[in-house]
């Protein structure tokens, strides 16, 4: 079944959209603190797209996921009581408790990896806000483990270009499929536990 081919070619035709680099900004800024979908299902079909511009994708939405970041951060300072029962709700909350340990161990070098890596980067800047955190250097730390992140993905898709851009085509419904079927044995795993 060829679901993920025309969805594939859409989200193209989308990061050629002349407002794309808005939505990529807006969804950054969101995914830091709030929303739970990561800049890079937008970076890299915009970098495949236009590769000689995508070091200035993956600068915006770096800028954009640090001041995402620091607002996750007021949040995390200002209104953890509110926020707390939502972050129970959505599954966040073990990972909270996780990023509020990591901080006690490893403060910068926390920000720095989670920024970097996939776990869910607003719980890491609610959590820095909440242990009032040293807001100068959580927004060091978020540069670089954000902005590692992202030149990272904008320079493999830069250097890879139009033959990746094809292998990619050619079998993203496989790994579509494949990811389908990893997000229902996760949630098969999590339903157990």
């Amino acid at each position: 079944m060829r679901l993920f081919s025309a969805l594939y070619d859409r989200v193209i035709r989308w990061s050629r959209h002349p407002h794309a680099l808005r939505y990529l900004v807006a969804l950054s800024f969101a995914e830091s603190s709030f929303f739970p979908v990561p800049p890079d299902v937008m970076l890299a079909p915009m970098t495949l797209a236009r590769p000689e511009r995508g070091w200035h994708y993956a600068f915006w939405c770096t800028l954009a996921s640090v001041l995402g970041g620091v607002v996750g951060y007021a949040i995390g300072w200002l209104a953890l009581d509110a926020v707390e029962p939502l972050l129970k709700s959505h599954g966040y909350w073990d990972s909270y408790l996780a990023a509020t340990e990591m901080f006690a161990k490893w403060g910068f070098w926390a920000v720095l990896v989670a920024g970097f890596s996939p776990i869910p980067y607003k719980v890491f800047t609610i959590a820095a806000g909440a242990l009032h955190f040293v807001l100068p250097v959580f927004v060091v730390a978020s540069f670089i483990g954000r902005g590692g992140r992202f030149f990272l993905v904008a320079g493999l898709l830069i250097w890879g270009g139009a033959a990746m851009e094809r292998r990619l085509k050619q079998h993203i419904d496989t790994l579509g499929w494949i990811t389908v079927a990893c997000v229902v044995v996760g949630l098969v795993i999590y339903g157990w536990q």
